[in-house]
């Protein structure tokens, strides 16, 4: 513990804390009456009370139907208030998914629109959207959106610094969506984005270590160590997709030669298939192609399935993560292609077992990422998300 630069902690950062408890208490075992959010979570009952008559004024939580005991009183139960919702906006390079959902992780309504060609274009139909999505649900009352893009945030410029796959110039989306839609906006890479959907909606709840790979267009990485997710120096933290491995290799879109994300991402893919049969595909065309057998299909998302599980030994060496997670479209082959990424992966651990290798526990990932980037914001607002995942 560094005890030279170390706040000192007030009354304040101890409501907090309690407060985000008992929320995450009742978000996790709803529905919950006052007496065992006091069990459970060791607080004093009349500690649980006045921040659960606080979480009601706020309107995060609501009464849930009476109990039934066989003597004595009923006990007044405690749920989320599935009126209060978030906005996400998952941005992808070719497509851009645009949703609400309300505090429990319901999906409500959900848009796919095509990824403008600039930033200034996508604030104004992004926020349009999103206006249109509230106009449709007038019953809800909004906490905030999230969004989650293919690139690294640097929160000390609040700006997207580094985004190849993504063909715009360094971008802020935050401040311009807040003042088109008078919203608060969280805003963090896909891969970090995913981390949180594990750790919020997923299997993911009870580890302290895992690593998230998405594999699009590009290939991502979200580390989540000892309970904290890692952003590092310029929130660059993660970026295995672009180191290279070989020097010679196809040029990258980071502009490097050889990177793993050369290999093992869908564009790769296309160009294992397109190298044996020209076709003009994409890669959603070629996976339905190998769910029907199709022997070229098949072997391109096996050279896929191969260099994603060779990259993936980068990520057993240097982390060490107890699971790693894999979010993409490819996903949809897991029966065939999970087995070859492990057996890549198990060729390469040093003494001890493997990581345990699986699919997203949560569906739709990017944009449950970005919900759960609001929730953690509002959840825990003693701290910054980054250091309140758990």
């Amino acid at each position: 513990m560094n005890f030279t630069d170390t706040q000192v902690a007030t009354s304040e950062t101890a409501r907090d804390i309690n407060r985000g408890i008992v929320l995450n208490l009742i978000r996790r075992r709803q529905p919950i009456s006052r007496a065992d959010l006091a069990r459970v979570s060791g607080l004093q009952r009349s500690t649980v009370s006045l921040i659960a008559e606080q979480l009601i004024r706020e309107k995060w939580v609501i009464h849930a139907p009476a109990g039934q005991l066989t003597r004595g009183r009923r006990p007044t139960f405690l749920q989320l208030n599935h009126h209060r919702a978030i906005l996400m906006v998952d941005l992808r390079p070719e497509m851009t998914s645009v949703a609400v959902a309300d505090v429990n992780g319901t999906f409500l309504a959900q848009q796919r629109i095509p990824t403008p060609a600039d930033p200034d274009t996508a604030v104004a139909k992004f926020s349009a959207e999103i206006r249109r999505m509230m106009e449709s649900h007038p019953n809800l009352i909004f906490e905030g959106i999230g969004v989650s893009v293919p690139g690294r945030f640097d929160e000390s410029r609040q700006r997207v610094v580094f985004a190849p796959n993504l063909p715009w110039p360094q971008f802020d989306l935050k401040e311009p969506l807040e003042k088109a839609t008078g919203l608060p906006v969280e805003l963090e890479n896909t891969a970090n984005a995913c981390v949180l959907a594990e750790v919020w909606f997923g299997e993911g709840e009870k580890t302290r270590d895992l690593t998230v790979v998405t594999v699009s267009e590009g290939v991502g990485v979200g580390i989540f160590s000892e309970g904290r997710l890692v952003w590092g120096l310029n929130g660059m933290a993660g970026e295995f997709g672009h180191i290279p491995l070989d020097m010679e290799g196809p040029r990258c879109s980071c502009g490097r030669r050889g990177c793993w994300e050369v290999y093992a991402s869908n564009r790769a893919a296309v160009r294992y298939y397109e190298s044996s049969a020209p076709s003009g595909l994409g890669f959603d065309d070629i996976l339905e192609l190998a769910e029907h057998g199709n022997s070229q299909a098949l072997e391109a998302l096996d050279r896929m399935a191969h260099a994603i599980g060779r990259g993936t030994r980068m990520i057993v060496a240097c982390i060490a993560p107890e699971e790693i997670v894999f979010v993409g479209e490819f996903t949809r082959m897991w029966n065939r292609l999970g087995s070859i990424i492990a057996a890549e992966v198990a060729e390469s651990v040093l003494p001890g077992l493997p990581p345990t290798i699986r699919l997203a526990g949560a569906s739709g990932a990017g944009l449950r990422g970005a919900l759960a980037l609001v929730l953690a914001k509002a959840f825990c607002p003693s701290a910054t998300w980054r250091n309140a995942a758990t």
